[in-house]
């Protein structure tokens, strides 16, 4: 991993030091295509030598047809090194797109833990959002159906190399900086108490995230042209996804999915519209670690456990509050009478649910979104 402001205008020098192949495919959005952002980059990877194939029809929760499309399109082009640059989105379906150009299994095949066979070819990811950290992961989500969620977990999801770039991120709107910053936030607290396999290593890398975010994010927002804060963003948005590849995240995201896939709203939004009602159902178990990322990031206090762990959940809350980003169901044109199906589909994630320190029922996904309503 290489942490470098400007990085991504020099791309075409560090990939012919890094890599033997030339035939580049790059999976991107239209938008940010358009946008131009992407344009320094292609030109220092021609001045390099590099055949360019560009997909940019990544769209949010990217459907199976586009990551068909988007693999049918590298074979095509010879591609022999796939880069992701853009978001979540981008990076998820480059990483399979790397997979699939060597191989013929089907995607049916590779959904759940440890599915891909064979090889890929290298993978380089750029993120230009300090969100979702899938840059570090080895999962990309594919939306399945009309608006299902399934997952691939797989050793060969995990980049060869990755670009932190954060002047990528400086002309990022505040609403998206929001989103994407709590989404981030997000992973680090889910991989600090998740039950399963929450471990030293995974304890140090979701601190720091949760360190670096909860001290910049703000700023973020309202200064987006603010050098440090985007850069501890990025950073923190990167450990924090290293944090959850190691120890995987539980409810917020288990009732955010159906959100995303039923009414297409960003994925770092639906995170910041749970998380307050999973931290005050998860409290029973995990106060004593919210306690500790209480005293981590406001300081210790003589105060009981109850207290700090309280005081943690509510200063998540005036974060989300002070962002700016939508923080009820109802501000986000969701029916009332869609919380019954939506708990009912939280159920599905069950990859998700077992790793969450308290058992979510039917019931209980149901309170949590009345809540959240």
């Amino acid at each position: 991993m290489l942490v470098e402001w400007g990085g991504a205008q020099r791309l075409g020098t560090l990939l012919s030091e890094w890599f033997e192949q030339r035939k580049l495919l790059i999976v991107t959005d239209r938008l940010l295509h358009q946008s131009g952002l992407l344009d320094p980059t292609k030109a220092s990877l021609q001045s390099a030598g590099f055949e360019i194939t560009i997909f940019d029809d990544v769209v949010a929760d990217p459907p199976e047809d586009v990551m068909i499309a988007c693999a049918t399109m590298a074979k095509d082009a010879g591609s022999d090194i796939v880069m992701g640059f853009g978001g979540g989105s981008s990076m998820d379906v480059a990483k399979l797109a790397a997979v699939m150009i060597s191989s013929d299994q089907s995607l049916a095949d590779m959904y759940g833990i440890g599915k891909v066979t064979g090889a890929r070819v290298p993978l380089v990811q750029v993120p230009t959002t300090a969100g979702t950290g899938s840059e570090v992961t080895n999962i990309t989500i594919l939306t399945t159906g009309t608006t299902t969620k399934m997952g691939i977990v797989a050793r060969q999801l995990y980049a060869d190399r990755v670009l932190l770039d954060a002047q990528l991120t400086i002309g990022l709107p505040p609403l998206q900086t929001a989103a994407t910053g709590i989404d981030a936030m997000v992973h680090a607290i889910e991989a600090f108490t998740g039950r399963l396999r929450k471990n030293p290593l995974s304890d140090i890398l979701a601190k720091e995230a949760l360190r670096l975010m909860a001290a910049n994010l703000i700023t973020a927002c309202d200064d987006g042209q603010n050098r440090q804060a985007r850069e501890a963003m990025l950073l923190g948005a990167t450990l924090a996804g290293q944090a959850f590849s190691n120890s995987p995240v539980g409810a917020v995201h288990a009732l955010a999915y159906p959100l995303g896939g039923h009414f297409h709203l960003p994925h770092g939004l639906t995170n910041a519209l749970m998380l307050g009602p999973v931290l005050r159902h998860n409290m029973r178990v995990a106060a004593p670690l919210y306690a500790e990322l209480a005293d981590l990031i406001l300081g210790a206090s003589s105060v009981s456990v109850d207290a700090r762990a309280m005081a943690f959940v509510e200063f998540m809350e005036d974060l989300m509050n002070r962002s700016g980003a939508p923080r009820r169901l109802r501000d986000c044109n969701i029916p009332e009478g869609s919380l019954p199906s939506l708990a009912e589909d939280a159920m599905l994630q069950t990859r998700l649910l077992l790793n969450n320190p308290v058992e979510v029922t039917q019931d209980d996904a149901l309170a949590m979104y009345r809540q959240a309503y």
